[in-house]
């Protein structure tokens, strides 16, 4: 880990957070990082729970002088995303991150570094910590699996927690406060095949797409960047003008996550002409990609020729089916200017071994939108004979500006920083929506420092970022009304 990091204003929240850094978290694998945060609130002598799902709820007496203010519940996940670049050798399932100073920001060498949630975690913990800073009483909610599924959300149950206000620390501009989020629901497509043996005279080709920008499938969808699966559906487009028959394709990797990368490997007669046509699509993409996605490239290697392939049938079913498949943005939200309402991620695309499997997910403010897309890409799949299943499906979280603790916060802004604080909903999934369903009468807020690229390795962090919103998180905490 970075003793540079480490020495980083707020000590207290850099420190944590590179002990966060320490674990391997990815989601449905907090075990290690679950036991870390139960040890540190035990070894504090505060109340710690773990509960049914696993998420962990500590509790803090408030201090002197503070007994009467609301009680707080101080909310982040425990679950990263795990994302390296494809020359990056690193095991996330026993490596801590590699984090370090990159001018302005923190960042990781080659993947994803946990700013999303870590940050807030960490915020979290050092107020739990404390024992110079004036407070309400404190609730840490730590939930598990916010990235792939919500199930620690979901799975807490009422009357676990005290508090009224509840503060989640997992927004990604510094000068936002959100008060409304999109829901989701995932829509997985799959149909098995029989391969069958290519031409004799055929020839292998292994396909790789590489350096896109990716990013989050919610917060980046509205930049128009490429799709490392929309691409490669692109080149295999007419692919059997060339005798050129799928073997394997690999593209994406999260649901979550705008796909970077995608791999195929074909089978093909008219190597030289297929080749010419790759590399024409290649360079057209290039130009098209050149503001979004500089570092695209394409890169082609004849290798062993496979001895499977899709069926012409099923391969050109296949590639129309993805074609139709809605991605990007489906709408607009016409009550709050410039956030997206509604959009599909077209996350993995997988043939292999005999079974081919497209794997979205979706996200609206609406939830009678969410379900229109998700039907509208469930209706592509079933064209093809795809068995489809939705799955995961979790609630928006409605804004509601009029809350006490959204003026609080706003003024609070404005008076430290001179400025109008921006006050929106966000496309992306946070837990407030479900906490709200078992919480209902739970005020909920969400902020957090600039983080830039979560969901990809270039995710990273600003440093003055951090402590404008450790110290907003503590001016917040003096501003707490009485109960």
């Amino acid at each position: 880990m970075s003793a540079e990091v480490r020495a980083l204003e707020p000590k207290s929240v850099w420190n944590f957070f590179e002990d966060l850094n320490a674990i391997p978290r990815g989601s449905k694998k907090e075990d290690k990082v679950r036991e870390y945060v139960k040890s540190f609130g035990e070894s504090l002598g505060l109340q710690t729970k773990v509960d049914e799902v696993g998420n962990v709820i500590i509790k803090k007496p408030a201090t002197s002088g503070m007994e009467d203010r609301v009680g707080i519940i101080l909310q982040g996940h425990i679950d990263m995303v795990w994302q390296k670049n494809a020359d990056t050798d690193f095991d996330f399932e026993t490596q801590g991150i590699e984090s370090y100073i990159n001018g302005d920001w923190v960042t990781a060498r080659g993947t994803t570094l946990g700013a999303d949630n870590g940050m807030g975690v960490a915020a979290s913990m050092a107020l739990l910590a404390s024992t110079d800073i004036a407070h309400p009483a404190l609730e840490g909610l730590f939930t598990i699996d916010e990235e792939t599924g919500m199930t620690g959300a979901k799975g807490l149950k009422g009357g676990e927690l005290d508090g009224k206000i509840l503060l989640n620390l997992d927004t990604e501009d510094d000068d936002e406060i959100t008060i409304g989020c999109a829901g989701g629901v995932d829509t997985v497509g799959t149909k098995s095949y029989s391969g069958e043996t290519p031409d004799a005279a055929s020839k292998g080709m292994y396909i790789k797409i590489s350096g896109l920008s990716g990013g989050h499938s919610g917060m980046d969808i509205h930049l128009g960047r490429g799709n490392a699966n929309l691409i490669m559906n692109r080149l295999l487009l007419n692919a059997d003008k060339f005798d050129a028959r799928i073997a394997v394709i690999d593209g994406g990797s999260l649901r979550n996550a705008i796909p970077r990368e995608s791999n195929a490997t074909v089978s093909v007669v008219d190597l030289d002409g297929f080749t010419a046509h790759i590399n024409t699509l290649a360079s057209d993409i290039k130009l098209e990609l050149g503001t979004t996605d500089p570092n695209f490239i394409v890169e082609l290697k004849e290798v062993d020729a496979p001895v499977s392939v899709l069926p012409l049938e099923e391969q050109k079913k296949l590639v129309r089916t993805i074609y139709t498949i809605p991605n990007n943005v489906w709408r607009m939200s016409p009550d709050m200017p410039g956030l997206t309402e509604t959009s599909s991620n077209l996350a993995r695309v997988i043939v292999k071994e005999g079974m081919m499997t497209i794997e979205t997910l979706q996200r609206s403010s609406v939830d009678s939108q969410k379900w229109d897309i998700a039907n509208s890409v469930r209706s592509s799949m079933e064209m093809m004979g795809a068995d489809v299943v939705h799955s995961g499906s979790y609630p928006g979280w409605t804004p509601k500006p009029d809350a006490p603790i959204v003026s609080i916060m706003n003024d609070l802004y404005k008076e430290m920083y001179k400025e109008d604080p921006k006050v929106n909903a966000c496309h992306a999934g946070l837990e407030c929506g479900i906490l709200g369903t078992f919480y209902p009468d739970v005020q909920m807020i969400s902020f957090g420092p600039t983080i830039k690229g979560a969901h990809s390795p270039d995710e990273r962090v600003g440093i003055k970022s951090v402590a404008k919103f450790w110290d907003y998180l503590l001016a917040a905490l003096k501003h707490i009304p009485k109960a």
